[in-house]
């Protein structure tokens, strides 16, 4: 019989990790693995021996389907960075050894660059000790920044979302524009790469001239000049939209953000915390021209919106946690499966696998030609290489009007922990 394999989620989450879950668990299970284990909150609670075993909690198809449409992260996350191998061994010697406990065969983690190089440092660990254990990435980021794929399962669910809210809050100003002037600034996720704040522009169709003004962090954002082309629109129209990503920086390289408060807070990465970009250019708007402004900051919502989730990324998610179990099955290990794109009309895809360590610690940013000149839009090209991600619908199962989730409600006996081993 084969091994077990454990599967763990990690950094912030997307409308579809969990149907990335749900392939790694469904495939193991149909290949015929003998345990499917769930970390709780990633390699930190695994560090502390949390751990499920997700048969418990996944027992039929409609658990399946649930899952699938489950926003969050089902075994919970963490930002937890390994130290470098040669600095400190004990928590390799740690992973390893539960590892060796829970006889298992495949390790995968589904997350962004910081979990790629996660699995970068345990593949690198095996191979130098000569571990048996195979480790896959599984690509998960609203962020569309992972090197190497197409694009991230849960991009297209957060740009969908993104689309349908900036129609939405266009229309909402449009309704208050009568005798007056109102400039509304929409802050999109985004710290270095501005895939998801470009996605806004998508709204623009025969229904809505979409937003007038786009940022993206890849090129130098200059506020005076925000402020004087927001001013030129208002002398033409009455409502101006702006949508900017929350990573727009100054000449000198400093988040506009950190104007605000709320951005000294770091994680383990050393990022820090993103907010408040909106809200400063509203106040500078609003102090230079003295017109009605609004700041909107979509924040967390373009990750959990799964009612609005795209059925391509839902089923690109499912796949690729399928084809992660696949590749360790056939031997692969220090490997991502990335998403290929085999064509846009009719959209086609196709699933393989790239090297952790050309992905790992890279970041994939909107190329400038898919920028305009101005920089203060995308390009058609852009939006082409969007548009499909975003197609078809995966209706949430609705009980009493509210959309019904799996969720994991564990008693002390439910966790798989070191003290319950030493009962």
């Amino acid at each position: 019989m084969k091994g077990n394999v454990i599967v763990g989620q990690s950094g912030g989450p997307t409308a579809v990790i969990n149907s990335s879950l749900a392939g790694v668990f469904k495939t193991a299970k149909e290949r015929g693995f003998n345990k499917v284990y769930g970390m709780r909150n990633g390699i930190q609670g695994f560090l502390d021996e949390q751990y499920i075993d997700l048969s418990n909690h996944i027992k039929n198809e409609l658990d399946l389907e649930l899952l699938k449409r489950t926003p969050s992260a089902f075994l919970g996350t963490c930002r937890y960075k390994l130290p470098d191998i040669h600095e400190d061994k004990s928590v390799y010697e740690r992973i390893f050894e539960l590892l060796n406990k829970l006889e298992i065969e495949v390790f995968i983690y589904i997350g962004g660059n910081d979990s790629m190089d996660t699995i970068k440092k345990l593949t690198d660990y095996s191979m130098l000790t000569g571990a048996k254990q195979r480790f896959v990435g599984c690509p998960k980021t609203i962020d569309n920044d992972l090197a190497m794929t197409d694009h991230t399962p849960g991009f297209g669910s957060a740009a969908k979302y993104i689309a349908t809210s900036t129609k939405e809050i266009i229309c909402d100003a449009m309704g208050f524009s009568y005798k007056k002037k109102n400039v509304n600034i929409i802050e999109i996720m985004g710290r270095n790469a501005g895939w998801l704040t470009g996605a806004a522009a998508l709204s623009r169709g025969e229904d809505c001239e979409g937003p007038d003004l786009i940022y993206l962090p890849e090129l130098t954002f200059d506020v005076d000049k925000f402020v004087e082309s927001v001013q030129k629109l208002l002398e033409k129209k009455d409502v101006v939209v702006a949508v900017v990503s929350e990573g727009i920086r100054t000449a000198d390289g400093r988040y506009v953000c950190e104007n605000s408060s709320g951005s000294e807070t770091k994680d383990a990465f050393g990022h820090i915390q993103m907010t408040g970009t909106a809200s400063y250019l509203a106040g500078v708007v609003q102090k230079k021209l003295g017109c009605k402004t609004r700041a909107v900051e979509l924040s967390t919502l373009q990750r959990a919106a799964a009612h609005l989730a795209s059925k391509i990324d839902v089923d690109e998610a499912f796949n690729v946690g399928g084809a992660c179990v696949k590749a360790a099955d056939e031997g692969r290990t220090g490997v991502m499966v990335v998403i290929v794109r085999v064509s846009d009309d009719p959209y086609q895809s196709a699933t393989d696998v790239n090297d952790v360590h050309r992905i790992a610690n890279d970041e994939k940013v909107v190329p400038r030609n898919w920028i305009n000149k101005a920089g203060n839009y995308v390009t058609e090209e852009f939006l082409d290489y969007v548009r499909p991600l975003i197609q078809g619908q995966y209706s949430p199962m609705m009980v009493e009007g509210l959309p019904r989730h799996l969720t994991m409600h564990l008693k002390n006996y439910d966790w798989i922990t070191h003290n319950h081993h030493n009962k």
